[in-house]
């Protein structure tokens, strides 16, 4: 029986890397992407990080921008996963205020006042710098919202259940108060230990690679 998270990091080896600052037209307007992480290593290449994609139409690059670039925490669960990781391995106190979401008219009434906006920009900062020096990408076109969500899910789900993917000592990913982080060795808590990709899923998605 082959290894199908092997099998999926060789493929996605083989796609185009991308770096920050990346190229916006180089990116398929429906998709999905896959992180890996500098200093990660498995299945004789990057380990991947993260997997995601994006729920609204046209909205790949977005939600990448979100990421990469856009310092608003509560935009990006990504970027707050990241904060919360520096914060704690800092034991810093600000980490209590990162983790209120200001998104809501009613979280800004209750929160906005107290917020030290100016330690809330330091960090935004902080973290652009690492997601932006820390990660590369590769993406795939993929038009059907489902089949996006679908594969995105199995992927994450595969990953997670790999004994292959384990983290190096300094990821910081270590440093994060979810458990679900640390053990998982990925970037994300949704997903993970679900049902894998079966082989006959993975000659789909390598059909989506060319």
């Amino acid at each position: 029986m082959i290894d199908i998270c092997e099998e999926l990091h060789f493929a996605f080896f083989k796609l185009k890397r991308f770096y920050f600052p990346f190229e916006v037209s180089q990116i398929p307007l429906n998709g999905i992407y896959i992180l890996f992480e500098r200093g990660e290593r498995a299945h004789g290449g990057d380990r991947i990080v993260r997997i995601g994609t994006h729920t609204g139409k046209n909205q790949l690059c977005s939600r990448l921008k979100q990421h990469f670039e856009m310092e608003n925490k509560d935009r990006s669960i990504f970027r707050k996963n990241i904060g919360r990781a520096l914060l704690n391995q800092n034991k810093d106190p600000f980490l209590k205020q990162w983790n209120w979401d200001l998104t809501t008219r009613k979280n800004k009434e209750i929160y906005g006042s107290l917020v030290d906006l100016g330690k809330l920009k330091r960090i935004e900062r902080e973290v652009s710098r690492y997601i932006q020096n820390s990660f590369s990408f590769v993406v795939f076109a993929v038009q059907q919202k489902e089949k996006r969500l679908s594969f995105e899910s199995k992927i994450i789900s595969t990953v997670s259940q790999c004994a292959e993917c384990y983290p190096s000592i300094s990821w910081l990913g270590l440093s994060s108060p979810n458990p679900k982080i640390r053990n998982s060795s990925l970037w994300q808590v949704n997903e993970i230990y679900k049902k894998s990709l079966l082989e006959t899923e993975l000659i789909e998605i390598k059909q989506f690679l060319r």
